[in-house]
């Protein structure tokens, strides 16, 4: 009879536990999720993650923190969720510069992270086209003028730092077209931007959010975007490969990534509750103003993109001889 008491006990005591691990795992979230950004308040970045928090609260039923932790060109963000637990409460909201930081970076002891196998992608949140602009009266009102004017007086690029993605583009357009553009690092794209505006630098390589209302008060001119195909929120633009100069793309993109071996489950719901946020009118009209055009997919389509850019990026500073400060 003792020995039947204490079968009938321990199978109590194991269903208990598969209950209370059962109700853990339906429970996600029970408590506030983090959205960790790698750059300050303020940005393109910084604002799609409010976005995107405020929403994916409202759904889950739990406050969605935004964390600022900028610094090394994304990498103490990014470092710091590659080391948090992987049980979904914290993310990383990223751009494309997660893929090709550590290749310009000098990186010290304790911040690295590996790009491709340390993090769990989630969604691919959205897609950005860069545009090549200039000042009126600076570099002509076409790319072909600008090429022509930088053979007699060299023209300068302003990008918002040495190793951004402005500052790839900037160098394989240079390549591709033989003109004489000189790189002008800045500490940010709001300065590069302005110095384009006010006549202080010919030209420069930004998205759409940050140039828009220059555009349509023609104080800047966009020459070319540099994707496959024209943009929907700047259709007139002709792209690079419709000037002639085929192969120089580069898309910037946003995705929201957690630590490595997050549970396939919580990936799930988190994927699915950001695809359905990303279908919401007023989202897709905000996104709309900050140059970016929604994605969305299942977890897998964010790694391809990853692996693929960062085995791209690799082999551009190798040929570009490319480098961060």
């Amino acid at each position: 009879m003792k020995s039947l008491q204490k079968a009938w006990a321990l199978a109590c005591c194991m269903a208990s536990l598969l209950w209370a691990g059962m109700a853990h795992a339906q429970a996600y979230p029970h408590k506030p999720i983090t959205i960790v950004v790698a750059y300050p308040a303020g940005g393109d970045t910084d604002a799609l993650a409010r976005l995107f928090a405020e929403k994916l609260s409202l759904r889950v039923g739990q406050p969605v923190l935004v964390d600022n932790r900028a610094g090394a060109s994304g990498t103490i963000g990014s470092g710091f969720v590659a080391k948090a637990p992987a049980d979904g409460y914290t993310l990383l909201l990223a751009p494309n510069t997660f893929s090709m930081a550590q290749w310009v970076l000098k990186l010290g002891a304790g911040q690295g992270y590996d790009v491709l196998h340390g993090f769990t992608p989630v969604i691919e949140l959205g897609s950005t086209s860069l545009f090549l602009v200039a000042g009126p009266g600076a570099a002509g009102r076409t790319l072909k003028e600008a090429i022509a004017q930088s053979a007699g007086r060299p023209l300068g690029y302003a990008t918002p730092g040495n190793g951004s993605p402005m500052h790839f583009l900037g160098e394989m357009v240079r390549r591709a077209t033989g003109a004489r553009f000189e790189h002008v690092p800045y500490k940010g794209v709001a300065p590069a931007v302005t110095d384009v505006v006010g006549g202080h630098v010919a030209l420069t390589y930004s998205t759409l959010g940050s140039i828009g209302p220059y555009l349509s008060g023609g104080r800047l001119v966009a020459l070319a975007v540099a994707d496959s195909r024209r943009s929907p929120l700047a259709p007139d633009v002709p792209t690079l490969a419709e000037l002639g100069y085929r192969d120089v793309e580069l898309t910037a993109w946003y995705g929201l990534f957690g630590p490595e071996g997050m549970p396939p489950d919580v990936v799930r719901l988190l994927n699915a509750q950001m695809n359905d946020i990303l279908r919401m009118p007023d989202v897709v009209a905000r996104m709309a103003t900050l140059g970016t055009l929604p994605v969305g997919g299942p977890p897998q389509r964010l790694g391809r993109t990853n692996a693929a850019d960062f085995e791209r990026f690799g082999r551009l500073v190798r040929e570009l001889g490319i480098q961060a400060d």
